[in-house]
């Protein structure tokens, strides 16, 4: 086996490995004086239970949650290959992967900033995203309406590029969602993704095609049902609407579970998206479900809550050790 395919492994091997230790919420650890080492995690109220969703994700979309004023957030997004070469790559576990590291915050009331970078084409997204408004039934209010956008810039090599604005591809996503009881959470977006430049051809009459539009329409809709107070099944379709020349993107069709804390959301999944970011999402998914080209995926977040958390404490304050008696 090649220095490379060694590295992709240990790489995948690591980042299962920090993703459950991630998860965990606490730890104890026994010292030399027996002495049992915690730590303990604080939250505001609300801060998950009793929202829509536990997570700013699911799967591969944006959900209606923002998170509390004054909170962080830690995302890790990995998709591995499709499964359908079975053992030879261990459904996909070994092939080549895409990964997405993010990072959030909720500066005022109902606004979330953040921006995050994806392996593939070596992607930065400068995001964010409002709640126009949030479900309460107890002020009237049936529905949330969140509004989701995001610009993504290519970095790789100029030699990828005529102009350099080609770089450049938008989002727009505006979602509605519902809690249809304690358990059943359900939401429906309509998306536009743009990009600056698209793959093109010279036809007989020598002009410059492009295979498909800069503007491209689609649809999403997602739904979670827990069966306990942390864990969920999750799931996911979205539809393209926009109609191309030629290359027309799949639909994506993903299920899953999610296990979610006040601070964290775990979620496994298989799906047909592999881009992470959502316009490449939309736009460029070969994967067809019908042939069974799914992947296996996983969305770790984490937040932070700076009101109630101090991060200089996390790191750094020991606990007092109380008299071994």
């Amino acid at each position: 086996m090649s220095i490379k395919n060694n590295f992709k492994i240990n790489t995948s091997i690591f980042l299962i490995i920090f993703s459950i230790s991630f998860v965990s919420i606490g730890y104890g650890q026994e010292n030399e004086e027996e002495v049992v080492q915690t730590l303990a995690i604080k939250s505001r109220g609300l801060q998950r239970v009793g929202n829509t969703f536990e997570s700013i994700w699911l799967i591969d979309n944006q959900t209606v949650h923002v998170p509390l004023r004054r909170t962080f957030e830690f995302d890790i997004l990995h998709r591995f290959g499709t499964i359908k070469n079975g053992y030879s790559d261990f459904l996909g576990l070994y092939a080549p992967s895409n990964i997405r590291i993010g990072f959030g915050y909720t500066p005022i009331n109902r606004l979330m900033i953040g921006f995050g970078f994806t392996k593939d084409r070596l992607l930065w997204d400068f995001n964010w995203k409002y709640a126009f408004l949030k479900e309460n039934s107890e002020k009237g209010m049936p529905v949330s309406v969140t509004y989701f956008g995001n610009v993504g810039v290519d970095t790789r090599k100029k030699e990828n590029f005529i102009n350099s604005t080609d770089r450049y591809s938008f989002f727009h996503q505006l979602m509605i969602a519902k809690k249809l009881s304690r358990d059943l959470s359900i939401q429906g977006s309509l998306n536009l993704s743009h990009f600056n430049a698209v793959p093109g051809y010279i036809n007989s009459d020598g002009n410059q095609v492009g295979k498909l539009k800069n503007d491209h329409f689609s649809f999403s809709v997602l739904g979670r049902y827990k069966i306990s107070d942390a864990f969920a099944f999750i799931g996911n379709y979205d539809q393209p609407i926009t109609k191309h020349v030629t290359n027309n993107p799949n639909p994506n069709v993903s299920f899953g579970v999610e296990l979610a804390t006040p601070l964290h959301a775990f979620q496994v999944f298989l799906g047909n998206y592999k881009w992470i970011v959502p316009q490449y999402n939309n736009v460029l998914n070969q994967n067809d479900y019908t042939d069974g080209a799914f992947l296996i995926g996983f969305n770790i977040t984490r937040l932070l809550d700076a009101k109630e958390e101090s991060l200089g404490d996390m790191m750094f304050k020991r606990k007092q050790k109380e008299e071994h008696k």
